[in-house]
């Protein structure tokens, strides 16, 4: 089995964007050779920051999150991650930012004036897009108005709250340390200071019905956010909902919430322009946006993961998981835990495996420009998966279909350099 093979059920459409991003990255070393590939022109560049402390561990949770059953060293995380910025500026040299996206674990636990620091140094060590989006991803159980107004002082310009259910029923299922009342308190706290608010919702949750499903999703409309962002609750391995799984609605109902989500949202004015991402007009998430268009992603922090296009190779990187172990190697100066290049056969499936996520789908242009090479190195693929009905082809441009976007895995498999079953 090869790495890609491994990730199929992390690719269904429930799975989250940085679940996507960082699973290729445990991928084998590349075989690629300099001077293989040529690349004109490096694509738009994001970074993202992982802070890996949260009050409690949801049971779901398979992200790189960690309790925080002591204080947190905020301000040693904060210096590590200035140095992992500077140690990286030789590999980004002179290229711009235009995103920024700060992830968890709960960033919200953080104070404004640690992000402030930390916002300050990133744009003395790297152009920042004067309209670059900067987003912090919230727990409505962290939330307070003077905390709010301090991320906004320091150059916060997106939030997203993890509210996933205003039913308390379904957030204790869930493990979530606030109820119904704190989701609600967040969000109107968050719109006195922000005017570009995700709100994280998930459907499929224990005994959860279709109508409670739809009530969550008009409780959310309720507030006018801007963007949501709704995924399927799936069993995820080395959680504890994995080894002592709860009963979930069976995949008919849960296919039947996810479209009646898809049409509710369609009528309040949200464009569903990926798997799970709804926005109103002109509020996509760039940040993600760049991850499914295969645009380049520095990452740091513990476990954080990345993507660069240097001018032959696509390079990926991954830093020291463990927060302790993160800061121990800051402070050896030694950031990078495992780094590879891409092998160009695998290039097409990376690809793929991000920009099929896209309703809307690709250019043609596009898959040349981030993978230097000729979209005719994948015609057979391609024929394969039309002819599954899975995508279609215009002139200069490539959609998946209602049915490739349902079947994201059985899309996917095209284009995988070995199929499954075909490997020892």
């Amino acid at each position: 089995m090869n790495a890609y093979q491994s990730i199929a059920p992390s690719l269904m459409p429930d799975s989250k964007a940085a679940r996507i991003i960082t699973i290729v990255a445990h991928g084998k070393p590349g075989r690629l050779a300099p001077g293989q590939l040529e690349f004109r022109s490096p694509p738009p560049l994001s970074l993202y920051v992982h802070i890996p402390w949260c009050i409690r561990k949801c049971p779901y949770c398979d992200f790189n999150s960690h309790e925080a059953r002591r204080q947190i060293p905020e301000a040693d995380y904060i210096a590590a991650l200035i140095a992992d910025l500077e140690s990286a500026l030789p590999l980004i040299w002179g290229r711009k930012v235009s995103s920024i996206f700060f992830g968890g674990g709960t960033p919200s636990l953080f104070s404004g004036q640690s992000l402030d620091t930390l916002l300050t140094a990133i744009r003395t060590l790297v152009p920042l897009l004067p309209d670059a989006e900067v987003t912090l991803e919230a727990n409505p159980g962290t939330v307070e108005s003077e905390k709010f107004a301090a991320f906004r002082d320091a150059g916060i310009n997106r939030l997203s709250l993890g509210i996933q259910s205003f039913n308390p029923a379904h957030l204790k299922a869930l493990g979530r340390i606030h109820n119904g009342n704190d989701a609600r308190r967040a969000i109107e706290i968050a719109t006195r200071h922000f005017d570009n608010i995700n709100l994280d919702l998930m459907y499929g949750l224990p005994e959860q019905t279709l109508a409670q499903a739809m009530d969550d999703v008009d409780a959310a409309l309720a507030y006018a956010p801007t963007h949501l962002s709704c995924y399927q609750l799936t069993l995820e391995a080395n959680t504890a909902f994995a080894a002592a799984p709860p009963a979930l609605p069976d995949p008919d109902c849960c296919a039947d919430m996810q479209d009646a989500i898809e049409a509710r949202l369609a009528i309040a004015g949200f464009t569903h322009y990926e798997t799970s991402a709804f926005a109103q007009t002109g509020r996509h998430c760039r940040h993600n946006v760049n991850y499914w268009t295969f645009g380049d992603y520095l990452g740091i922090g513990a476990g954080a993961h990345g993507k660069l296009t240097l001018h032959n190779q696509v390079l990926r990187q991954m830093r020291w998981k463990q927060p302790k172990q993160y800061l121990a190697k800051v402070a050896e100066a030694t950031f990078i835990d495992n780094e590879f290049a891409v092998d160009s056969a695998d290039l097409p499936f990376e690809f793929m495996m991000n920009a099929l996520r896209l309703n809307q789908g690709f250019d043609v242009s596009l898959f040349e420009a981030r993978t230097a090479l000729p979209l005719v190195s994948i015609e057979n693929e391609l024929r394969q998966a039309e002819a599954c009905g899975l995508i279609v082809r215009r002139p200069g441009h490539i959609a998946p279909t209602e049915l490739g976007r349902h079947h994201l895995n059985r899309l996917l498999e095209c284009f995988l350099t070995e199929k499954p079953g075909n490997t020892p």
